[in-house]
């Protein structure tokens, strides 16, 4: 899985693109949060066998929380959310539903464990892999979507098991396995590669920028002014 730093530098920049006029310390936290909370599956697994990149990976979650923002906020009557938290409330909570799945499901999608989308309906990690680059011989390549009707399908899945064969090692279940493995190995990932140290650089370079600039925004008695 990626690692959790990842997890919540993507949901940062999702905070930092996408919150607008809602943008403070309460409202980025919040999104934080929400892009680090399907890694929680990964505790799960210490008594939900195979859990980790499944339990709070599935797209059932996300897709019955859209539901629900939905209807309250555009089809129902009166909202509850807007009526408690003006529009900040919805905006927090259509970008912290993005940041669930773009940044907590989408980063372990793209990666190399995977993610049970489906479960438990239906058992099996998918993994999306495929390359986009220009060929002076060939022009464009790209892999990621099969146009031609003998490929691979819409998209390059690829399923490394399910969760009886596929077990994702973690910092909390370092075997995978129901227990606490107390005699176990344990590595606590930060950071994998060059390109996921960049990503949480730009994180906090972004936040640092964000926030420094809603700091001059604020006049003496703290009341947010137009910028």
């Amino acid at each position: 899985m990626a690692p959790t730093l990842v997890a919540a530098a993507v949901g940062a920049l999702l905070a930092a693109a996408l919150l607008g006029a809602a943008f403070d310390r309460r409202a980025v936290a919040i999104v934080v949060v929400a892009a680090v909370a399907p890694d929680l599956d990964a505790v799960a697994s210490l008594v939900v066998p195979g859990a980790t990149n499944a339990l709070f990976h599935a797209l059932w979650i996300p897709a019955f929380a859209a539901g629900a923002l939905y209807w309250d906020t555009a089809a129902g009557g009166e909202s509850r959310i807007r009526a408690r938290f003006g529009w900040r409330g919805v905006r927090v909570a259509w970008v912290a539903l993005a940041a669930f799945l773009v940044a907590g499901i989408g980063t372990d999608l793209f990666g190399s464990d995977g993610a049970n989308l489906l479960y438990p309906v239906h058992d099996a990690y998918y993994r999306i892999d495929g390359r986009l680059v220009f060929s002076t011989r060939e022009g464009v390549v790209q892999t990621f979507v099969a146009l031609a009707a003998d490929g691979p399908g819409l998209l390059p899945l690829s399923s490394p098991g399910t969760t009886g064969s596929h077990a994702i090692p973690t910092f909390v279940n370092p075997d995978g396995r129901p227990g606490l493995g107390l005699g176990a190995d344990r590595e606590l990932s930060l950071v994998r590669s060059g390109w996921q140290l960049v990503v949480v650089a730009a994180a906090l370079a972004t936040l640092a920028v964000r926030f420094r600039r809603r700091s001059r925004s604020l006049d003496d008695d703290g009341a947010e002014v137009a910028e």
